[in-house]
């Protein structure tokens, strides 16, 4: 099959689709790999190593049956995928239902790298916690770097310097890489998640488990997060104001599919906080956990510092490239047949929930849901 690397063009991202290493997988397989100029040179994969792996450099890599990118594809990219093209990328289409009518429109096939199904066999192509894993480990970095604060306890000449304490909100995979990397850095960490079934690998981490009765779990399908009730939801307010009170550090990663991100930092809690205090928002690009979050800015409030960087796993693009173009491979194994020929295998329910478009149809039941109109509002 011929599979094509297209430069990322979005703004800030510097990843890339696949790296040499999954490329040359692919070709001895017998695929024909082209790969655009540069595109793996912003995460320092250069040309001629993926010439090394049996690609051909090219200018325009859209012409090809397989198009693999990291992000949507822009409007003009959009222009160049041709009808039967089988598109790989982060395409959110829960959020960009316009997108997946028109990839539909154009007889694209497209599978969303975000719509990996969360089940034990499909671990090896769950691109959302890869790069949740990227995301949790460089927010503890940024915290580190912007706490005027040392991290870990020393004892000095000059006295012992008491360490960090750091609060996680959410105990997913950027939450538990979060808590793995503050923990190695020296910090005093605790934790709280809405799913009491993840206090063990909180625990197991050697970080405290903050608990409280919410009168209900907010463990949703697929081992995400549901939204709360409006009752257990103040409950758990309540609980982080006094925790926020107590933290040097506050890394939010709470995030529920298709919706916007749920506010557990309240613009009421940041004076109160500790001056000199860090927020690192993994949930800006979604509205924020932080109310007075700014996506893409950080900001400084009350002497508390707000970061709401987005995208923080192009800011790591060598290991994010790498995890992620292992992910797509993982996910081509199950359609790329031993004689190069592709059979999209609908029945395979991994193939199955990935797949947004096809035969000219939006054909993945939850994006079809969201491009519903919602409901007229009765009226009395």
């Amino acid at each position: 099959m011929k599979i094509g690397v297209p430069k990322e063009t979005m703004p800030g991202e510097t990843r890339v689709g696949l790296v040499p290493e999954t490329v040359g997988r692919l070709a001895k397989a017998g695929n024909a790999l082209m790969v655009e100029r540069g595109a793996g040179v912003a995460s320092a994969f250069p040309d001629d190593a993926y010439e090394n792996a049996g690609a051909q450099i090219v200018d325009d890599a859209f012409d090809a049956e397989l198009v693999a990118k990291v992000q949507r594809p822009t409007e003009a990219e959009i222009g160049k995928l041709r009808a039967g093209t089988v598109l790989i990328a982060f395409l959110q289409p829960l959020v960009n239902t316009d997108l997946a009518r028109t990839l539909a429109e154009r007889k694209v096939t497209a599978l969303s790298m975000d719509a990996i199904p969360r089940i034990t066999r499909a671990q090896p192509m769950d691109a959302l916690s890869s790069q949740a894993t990227v995301a949790g480990y460089k927010a503890v970095l940024l915290a580190a770097a912007a706490l005027p604060k040392f991290f870990p306890m020393l004892t000095t000449a000059a006295g012992t310097i008491a360490p960090a304490k750091a609060l996680i909100i959410g105990a997913g995979v950027a939450g538990l890489q979060a808590i793995a990397t503050a923990r190695r850095l020296g910090a005093v960490v605790e934790a709280f998640d809405t799913r009491p079934v993840v206090k063990e690998q909180v625990q197991s981490l050697g970080a405290k488990f903050l608990e409280i009765d919410l009168g209900e779990s907010g463990a949703g399908a697929g081992g995400y997060a549901k939204e709360l009730s409006e009752e257990a939801h103040r409950k758990e307010v309540e609980l982080l104001a006094k925790a926020a009170r107590e933290n040097d550090i506050i890394i939010t990663t709470a995030a529920i599919p298709g919706r916007k991100a749920p506010v557990l930092i309240t613009k009421e809690m940041i004076p109160t906080m500790k001056p000199g205090s860090v927020i690192v928002d993994l949930a800006a690009e979604t509205g924020g956990n932080a109310e007075l979050t700014e996506a893409g800015k950080t900001i400084v409030v009350s002497g508390v510092t707000i970061i709401g960087l987005t995208n923080l796993p192009a800011t790591m693009p060598f290991h994010a490239s790498q995890m992620y173009s292992r992910n797509v491979a993982s996910l081509l194994g199950l359609m790329l047949k031993k004689d190069g020929a592709f059979d999209l295998n609908l029945g395979d329910e991994v193939v199955k929930g990935t797949v947004i478009t096809h035969g000219g149809e939006v054909v993945h039941e939850g994006v079809k849901n969201a491009m519903r109109p919602a409901p007229a509002e009765v009226r009395a």
